[in-house]
């Protein structure tokens, strides 16, 4: 049995090797960025107005007072999209600007709609009457005050976002290099296991695939089988392994058959094959059992979970998910601190994964909440937490107060992403 410490160094340098594609810019959302991703313009392209009003050359303005209003022409009506071309423009002259429309000198700064005063009238306006100095550049939005060409949109490594993709069509970035998705397959073990819906007490629905599956949903990956082992499907078992070996598969999870039981077959057939990176049970709570291997000289990886609902959870979430990462070359994810609502206690040697939920403190301060039914087969306490805590071995007790390290329940969830 190694410590998680020594579980996350081989998984680390067990990485697969995936390659890079060109994809349309549309398409890239939770999609890797293979590549630092630079804006090909500026934007705005040029100034432009921030509201509607009407624009004019702040200097022509230097000398109105108030009991001395000038008269500024109007040239035209400018709205966004249409071309700021103008022939000529003499001095105490104006045009109409609609929100978005470019402005070009000699204007320089924009009146609003709300503060015009027209001459002879609105309907009939021939002019707008100005009573005193307006400021150069009001109400303006500068050529490239948002992005200036050349400046980074994405760094290497990030999960593109929906945000991510608005700046790309929006700077006229078709097409982005990313990483390709891992294609994963899954099989849950087990004559107890079962697809129906209604099922006799010795049977279990087949549930672990299923979250498996809703979590990956929104991540970057390919789901590609999902069957259901049996306990005498050992032959069966080595067949599908050998398929994958010869496929564009990546990962291969098991969920059960990995502990010790007559009828955990899943680490005898995988030392029927030649391994690298090797590792059988992890001084963790819930997902002791768990089995990681490499198939030597190959880019597949194996992953031998828990068949507890739990445990299964645990290890995708401490050992799938990072593994994954590392592999997709985003950066290590960081926990956060919470203070520790309630007293926890453990075995020394243990790294434990724990149920919580987090809320916030009068004071504004981060608390985590040590959640009951913490055994592996419970999912009720699970569908209650928001988080999971983490207790590191090499301690057994954790005082109430203290701060510990907290992990969300979908890894890099939005609020702590890249």
């Amino acid at each position: 049995m190694i410590t998680y410490k020594k579980a996350l160094e081989i998984l680390k340098k067990a990485k697969i090797k995936l390659k890079n594609e060109k994809i349309l810019s549309k398409n890239a959302t939770l999609r890797i960025s293979a590549e630092n991703i630079y804006s090909p313009e500026n934007y705005p392209s040029s100034d432009n107005t921030a509201f509607d009003g009407f624009a004019v050359n702040s200097k022509d303005t230097n000398q109105i007072k108030n009991n001395n209003p000038k008269k500024f022409r109007i040239l035209r009506t400018l709205a966004a999209g249409d071309n700021p071309s103008i022939k000529s423009v003499k001095k105490f002259s104006t045009i109409e600007v609609m929100t978005g429309a470019i402005i070009k000198k000699p204007f320089d700064t924009v009146i609003p709609i709300e503060q015009i005063e027209y001459f002879p009238n609105k309907d009939n306006a021939k002019y707008i009457l100005i009573r005193n100095k307006v400021n150069k550049h009001n109400y303006f939005r500068f050529g490239g005050s948002d992005y200036k060409k050349g400046q980074k949109i994405i760094g290497i490594g990030k999960i593109i976002r929906s945000s991510n993709i608005l700046a790309f069509k929006t700077l006229g970035i078709d097409k982005v290099l990313v990483k390709k998705k891992p294609v994963l397959a899954f099989y849950a073990t087990g004559n107890e296991i079962s697809d129906s819906k209604k099922i006799p007490i010795w049977k279990v629905r087949n549930s672990n695939g299923y979250y498996l599956r809703s979590l990956i949903n929104n991540l970057p990956i390919t789901f590609k089988v999902q069957k259901i082992l049996r306990d005498n499907d050992q032959l069966i078992f080595k067949k599908e392994i050998k398929r994958h070996l010869k496929s564009n598969t990546n990962i291969i999870i098991t969920s059960g058959a990995v502990s010790a039981g007559k009828f955990d077959f899943v680490p005898g057939i995988i030392k029927k094959f030649k391994l690298a990176n090797f590792f059988k049970s992890v001084a963790i709570r819930p997902g002791k059992p768990i089995l990681f291997s490499k198939f030597k000289n190959t880019n597949i990886a194996f992953f031998g979970l828990p068949g507890n609902p739990i445990s299964s959870a645990a290890c995708f979430r401490f050992f799938v998910f990072p593994f994954l990462f590392t592999s997709l070359n985003i950066k290590k994810e960081k926990p956060f601190k919470a203070k520790l609502k309630n007293v926890f206690i453990k075995k020394k040697e243990f790294t434990r994964f724990i149920k919580g939920k987090i809320s916030f403190s009068n004071k504004g301060l981060v608390e985590f909440e040590v959640l009951g039914g913490q055994e592996s087969y419970r999912i009720n306490s699970f569908t209650q937490a928001n988080s999971w805590g983490f207790f590191p071995s090499g301690k057994s007790k954790f005082k109430k107060g203290q701060f510990i390290d907290c992990f969300t329940v979908l890894p890099y969830d939005e609020m702590l992403i890249n």
